[in-house]
């Protein structure tokens, strides 16, 4: 027998006060992207417009900062953006290049026009407004393990530091959570500096072990061998064609660690001489031997794009 059609209902958030909807977009945006720095100046108050305020890492310098406001209200009037732009424009924080409206209810598309147009001739690059269908469709989409304890009443911490380690502990529940923390494996200089002739390689093949251990494993360590979390490994995806995709960014890892160990006994990569115990600096001879190691890092993130098409490459 055919199963009986099921249905996900809307989540209400103006049943939710200001500073509980302002903790779930904190948290979501933590969860989401990678930060130099994310502050949520709303739970202190006198946030003059700046609920959350972030700069994001990987970014060009002039394209980092992002201004969230939070909006719970039955909706969004056209004052009340134009008065937190404004407010914005005057703290400490100064412009900002992208503002972001996260509405709990629905916008028109008149009002979205209306209050980008306003935003971008303040001399702001980037507005976007997400209304409350939006807002948890994403949430669904990439954070659903957060909506699911926020919708079960399970209350958020008060302080942003504890929202981040709420956000990062708690279990993904979809193939893409699990992906986006697949993602962090290579927020680390190993994956992401340039191979020169002259590189700092310290750490490179210990990166490299330590990403394949974490996606075979699920054991996360950091650079000086101590656990620092345990996440899902491949074998824990529900999918087949990401299991499969996931396993070729295990074997490109290790093409590039393979490569690494023999241009080491070939002598085409070489350590420096300066006898110093912490010179973490390496010389390739011929120069072509970076260029050959440069490639076969850039096959290992362009697999793990395929698998996770959000995922952003360096622009080295």
């Amino acid at each position: 027998m055919p199963k009986p059609a099921s249905y996900v209902q809307p989540i209400h958030f103006e049943d939710f006060d200001g500073s509980q909807f302002e903790r779930l977009v904190f948290a979501y945006h933590w969860r989401s992207e990678k930060w130099l720095s994310l502050e949520w100046y709303g739970q202190a108050g006198s946030d003059l417009g700046r609920d959350i305020w972030g700069v994001r890492r990987g970014d060009m310098k002039d394209s980092a900062s992002l201004c969230i406001q939070c909006v719970n209200r039955t909706r969004l009037t056209f004052s009340k953006a134009e008065a937190d732009i404004g407010k914005v424009l005057k703290a400490e924080n100064g412009k900002p290049h992208h503002f972001r409206i996260v509405a709990s209810s629905n916008i028109s598309a008149n009002m979205r026009d209306k209050v980008k147009k306003y935003v971008k001739s303040l001399g702001v690059c980037e507005c976007d407004i997400w209304s409350g269908q939006e807002f948890e469709e994403l949430l669904r989409h990439g954070a659903e393990s957060l909506l699911k304890r926020f919708v079960e009443g399970e209350a958020f911490p008060d302080a942003a530091e504890d929202l981040k380690k709420l956000a990062e502990s708690t279990q993904p529940t979809n193939d893409d959570e699990v992906l986006a923390l697949f993602a962090r494996l290579f927020d680390r200089p190993a994956f992401y500096t340039p191979i020169h002739e002259e590189s700092n390689l310290g750490d490179f093949k210990q990166a490299i072990t330590d990403t394949i251990q974490a996606l075979g494993t699920g054991i996360r360590k950091a650079r000086d061998g101590n656990l620092i979390d345990r996440i899902p490994s491949r074998h824990q995806l529900k999918s087949d064609i990401l299991r499969t995709k996931v396993q070729v960014v295990e074997i490109e890892l290790s093409r590039l660690r393979a490569k690494f160990d023999e241009m080491i006994k070939s002598g085409a990569l070489s350590h420096c001489q300066c006898n110093s115990a912490t010179c973490s600096v390496y010389f390739f001879k011929p120069h072509e031997a970076a260029q050959e190691l440069e490639h076969l890092r850039r096959n290992v993130l362009t697999a793990f794009r395929d698998a996770y098409p959000t995922f952003r490459l360096p622009s080295w």
